[in-house]
């Protein structure tokens, strides 16, 4: 394992909600929640102000307005948080041509490997500078871990948030990790945390107490020498730079379990949507369809059925998992759902028939993406649907953005990035001086294209559309 602190983990600072302030001075220092608004949507990010509420990713929207009743509740605007994602993954490509995204907003950097730092000094200027570029174009800011591992540096960054920068330095990573928790490792979630937790084993110095025999005996061969490694601050994981996808998956977790076979398989039905979105934004089409069901008892089961020919049609991976569900035993509860396509490729085999099966369904079922595509183009009899935090354009007054809509009316704020708070007026949904409009550059473009240059990218993208 190298000992120079040269991997570098970046994690943008609530990534969502803060473009979301970022375009909406009335929004910035408030509590600002992104996710879908629908019966069954879930939080997909909170701003930091949020966060003292006990609002968290993942939290139903419905506990969240509990929580947090005066907070400002937006519909995700997936097409402007992936051109900002662009332009910073871009940034940590001009460092090295080794960087493993994780998300939209998080990833690894090898630096060594770029030739941007190869000590403990050069590292650190490298992630300063890093942070500073990503200020420079985007407007927002990120949390950059350094360390000798990627397990370190992810470590290192979430101990950065928000807004900052830890260095783990060689020699320390053991007096670092004893007292975490064991769920701060890799491969530690909710089911192998309670079981270590009931064999008396809560820290990762315990971890590392245990020894590598009674590691293997509570959790398997290979998890428990993967587990006491990872206690002795050992990972050789490298960074692997982007490559050809295997498989394209969604999940959900749900925080109280669910028993209802119909709502199981609607959920169902919403994640394989979910699921053929993310094929089609990458231009993929598989022929394997995947189910994976964790019960109550956290056993988890998957089942898979592989078709004629690779597609991307959202009718017939839709019925494929529901076959899959068929199969499946499901009355004692489910915690987590998940569907997947593998077997990929880079064309279709069209099926006409089911193709004209789903014709018009896309939209269908679709849960927190879904409702954002759907929010957009259904239409109510003599009403336009206006997502709350979407973009708009009024003839007299300019650009602004959706607070509220109902009852035939819709509230909207006109402001702009770089101006003061706008102030609100409220129109007939159907006012023909209204019509949706593009995202705005979170920064202004300077003369002769740099600072703003790298964004006007955000600009650019319609807010109608949904993907990650």
């Amino acid at each position: 394992m190298r000992s120079a602190p040269t991997i570098l983990h970046l994690d943008m600072d609530a990534f969502f909600a803060s473009v979301e302030q970022a375009s909406k001075p009335s929004l910035r220092g408030k509590a600002v929640i992104v996710g879908g608004l629908g019966p069954r949507g879930v939080v997909a990010t909170c701003s930091y102000e949020a966060r003292v509420f006990g609002v968290h990713s993942a939290m139903p929207m419905a506990q969240a307005r509990r929580l947090a009743p005066h907070a400002a509740y937006l519909v995700p605007r997936f097409a402007l948080y992936r051109s900002i994602s662009e332009q910073v993954m871009a940034l940590l490509r001009a460092l090295s041509p080794l960087v493993e995204p994780l998300s939209l907003d998080e990833a690894f950097v090898d630096l060594e490997a770029g030739g941007a730092a190869w000590d403990e000094r050069s590292a650190r200027l490298a992630g300063t500078k890093l942070r500073a570029d990503i200020r420079a174009v985007t407007g927002l800011t990120g949390s950059v871990g350094l360390a000798a591992s990627k397990m370190l540096a992810k470590i290192a960054s979430e101990q950065a948030k928000p807004d900052g920068l830890v260095l783990i330095e060689p020699g320390t990573e053991r007096a670092l990790l004893g007292p975490l928790s064991v769920r701060t490792l890799p491969g530690v979630g909710p089911a192998t945390g309670d079981h270590l937790r009931r064999a008396g084993i809560h820290t990762v110095e315990e971890l590392a107490e245990a020894g590598e025999d009674e590691l293997v005996r509570l959790l398997g061969k290979a998890h428990g020498h993967a587990l006491y490694a990872m206690a002795l601050a050992r990972d050789e994981r490298p960074v692997v730079a982007e490559r050809e996808a295997k498989s394209v998956s969604v999940e959900d977790t749900y925080d109280v379990d669910i028993h209802d076979r119909v709502r199981v398989g609607m959920e169902v039905r919403r994640l394989a949507d979910r699921c053929v979105r993310r094929l089609r934004g990458a231009g993929l089409s598989g022929r394997t369809i995947v189910l994976k069901v964790r019960r109550y008892d956290f056993s988890t089961l998957t089942r898979s059925e592989t078709l004629r020919g690779p597609t991307d049609d959202p009718a017939v991976v839709r019925e494929a998992a529901a076959r899959l569900l068929d199969s499946v035993d499901t009355t004692g509860g489910v915690r987590l759902l998940g569907v997947g396509v593998s077997g990929l490729a880079d064309y279709t085999q069209e099926d006409l028939f089911a193709q004209a099966a789903g014709e018009g369904e896309d939209t269908a079922g679709g849960g927190e993406e879904a409702e954002v595509e759907a929010a957009e183009v259904e239409s109510a009899p003599a009403e336009r649907r206006w997502p709350a935090g979407h973009d708009v354009r009024h003839a007299e007054y300019g650009h602004g953005w959706v607070q509220g809509s109902g009852l035939g009316r819709v509230t909207v704020r006109f402001e702009t990035p770089d101006s003061a708070p706008g102030r609100v007026r409220t129109f007939r949904v159907d006012d023909p001086d209204l019509e949706p409009a593009e995202p705005l550059p979170l920064v202004a473009r300077r003369p002769g294209g740099s600072g703003g240059e790298g964004h006007s990218g955000a600009g650019a993208c319609g807010s109608g559309a949904v993907g990650r």
